[in-house]
């Protein structure tokens, strides 16, 4: 949840509504200040809000690094493999 939000009004306008996001879904729920306490999902209108209706949805990123966490030691292994070769090198024949 996000904290509580109340939009600024113009002045001689009403307060606008307090209320909170839920990061997960997007909805948006009414806040009690005097209770402290999350309240009934509120309609959301498309020109106010925290979280626009088109935003991506979240990806799952596990496939990501655990290709990128065995990327490190594999280039680690090819390193090592090169630089034994490199010294291994046969010596020129002595004539």
């Amino acid at each position: 949840m996000t904290r509580p939000i109340t939009p600024v009004s113009k002045p001689g306008e009403p307060a606008s509504e307090t209320y909170v996001v839920c990061l997960d879904c997007g909805r948006q729920f009414a806040y009690d200040w005097d209770h402290m306490r999350v309240g009934k999902p509120i309609a959301r209108s498309a020109d106010a809000g925290v979280l626009r209706p088109d935003m991506p949805k979240k990806t799952d990123s596990r496939l990501k690094w655990a290709l990128l966490g065995s990327a490190v030691p594999l280039g680690m292994m090819l390193g090592n493999t090169l630089r034994t070769r490199k010294r291994e090198k046969p010596a020129p024949p002595k004539r």
